[in-house]
């Protein structure tokens, strides 16, 4: 018999919540198999069998529990095999029904014809990540899912249970019927927030109340950094395979016009102010557990491409819950972007200890003068929230000025060479 516990997420974590269980009670577990997630306040972890066996849960999800603690017991003297998929078990009580002689030799190598397609097709079906998990982890995949329901032999129990979710289930298509489905009602529910969330709220707070923030604003006239794009992406991606977007652009920016304003890339540490040598740049990307804050290090020593490899990757493993405590750590100045959900202004809130944060918005096509003439051009406000402890208004206006004035002419951006924009973008 062995015991699982909660493993230490890092340094002065003490407890966490169990997010989910990934196996039902009672499976049988091979070697290193994901059999739960915790949520820290960090990041998400996986927990993975230490020896093939029967699993014993101890612990709900959903509940807060000891570092250390144990959540599950694995019996190694049981002999079983893994249980195919969740889907199937759950389909089954539904069909009870159904003849045995339906089960045909020739719908078993169908499926596995099916498995061996390297890559599923799109289903246009709605899977939950944990869903997805769950079919990878059994060597499903979506197209595996809709072939089993179909061969599924509908009973009466299923109609009715249809018809009924039916009715509660607001329409796509029509934005009015969303409302309806909830509103005139006086319902309230209840759910637990998680220990990500919950240290997020106090950490949220405790900027407000222990530092003394102010925001600075100006605006890009984003028509170079487009113009660049346009004529190099094609080319740029063929080479380093990775798309040129606007926030390798604006990292660049940031680390050069850090080395200029050394103030904004500092720390209060008690009664000593910490000066950076180098710029480990937050990115904060939006993630199903909530906002993720990665750290890109020494960004200042890394070109556009590598910048661009370095969010995709950090961004593909927020997304899937694989960030690491040291990848969430760190950081010196963080950079987020509200554009991509289509905000024109906002102030952003810092993420400690760091002194500064830069906010980038949507880019909106507006009237500005140019050589005292009226141009349309696509423009982007841009915020940078400081604390005025660490940073004057001097310091933090003027850095906000050198990022606008190196996004407007990248040339500033890049140290020589024949072609300056060839050269900024490393081709």
């Amino acid at each position: 018999m062995i015991e699982i516990k909660v493993p230490s997420p890092g340094e002065s974590i003490t407890e966490v919540q169990l997010a989910s269980w990934l196996v039902a009670d009672g499976d049988f577990i091979e070697k290193d198999t994901e059999i739960a997630e915790i949520d820290s306040d960090k990041a998400t972890l996986s927990i993975t069998a230490e020896a093939s066996g029967k699993i014993k849960i101890l612990i709900e999800a959903g509940e807060t529990v000891a570092v250390g603690k144990i959540i599950c017991t694995l019996d190694t003297e049981a002999v079983g095999s893994p249980k195919p998929a969740k889907a199937e078990a759950k389909a089954e009580p539904k069909n009870k029904d159904k003849p045995a002689e339906e089960k045909k030799p020739e719908e078993k190598t169908e499926v596995r014809k099916q498995e061996e397609k390297p890559k599923a097709q799109p289903t246009g079906i709605h899977i939950s990540p944990l869903a997805k998990k769950l079919l990878e982890a059994n060597g499903l995949n979506e197209n595996d899912l809709v072939d089993f329901y179909k061969k599924v032999r509908i009973g009466k129990d299923d109609v009715v249970q249809f018809i009924d979710d039916k009715t509660k289930m607001p329409t796509a298509s029509s934005p009015t019927s969303q409302a309806a489905s909830w509103g005139g009602t006086r319902d309230i529910e209840h759910k637990k927030m998680t220990t990500l969330r919950l240290k997020l709220a106090q950490r949220l707070v405790s900027v407000k109340n222990e530092t003394a923030m102010l925001t600075t604003f100006n605006e890009v006239n984003m028509t170079p950094i487009m113009e660049v794009r346009k004529q190099y992406k094609d080319q740029f991606k063929e080479k380093y395979g990775v798309g040129l977007g606007f926030m390798s652009f604006f990292t660049k920016a940031v680390t050069e016009a850090l080395q200029h304003f050394p103030q904004v890339n500092a720390q209060i540490d008690g009664n000593e102010l910490i000066l950076h040598n180098y710029a480990d740049i937050g990115i904060a990307v939006s993630a199903p557990k909530g906002l993720m804050v990665p750290v890109m290090r020494n960004a200042e020593t890394l070109k556009l491409h590598e910048i661009e490899a370095e969010i995709k990757r950090l961004a593909i493993k927020a997304r899937d819950g694989k960030l690491t405590i040291d990848e969430m750590t760190g950081g010196t100045f963080t950079i987020t972007n509200g554009g991509v959900f289509g905000s024109m202004l906002s102030t952003p809130i810092l993420n400690p200890p760091q002194s500064a944060i830069l906010g980038m918005h949507n880019i909106v096509e507006r009237p500005i003068a140019v050589n005292g003439k009226v141009e349309i051009h696509p423009i982007m406000y841009v915020a940078l929230s400081y604390d005025h402890r660490v940073i004057d208004g001097r310091e933090s206006v003027g850095f906000l000025v050198k990022v606008k004035e190196m996004l407007e002419n990248p040339v500033k951006m890049m140290f020589g060479g024949n072609d300056p924009v060839k050269s900024l973008l490393n081709l």
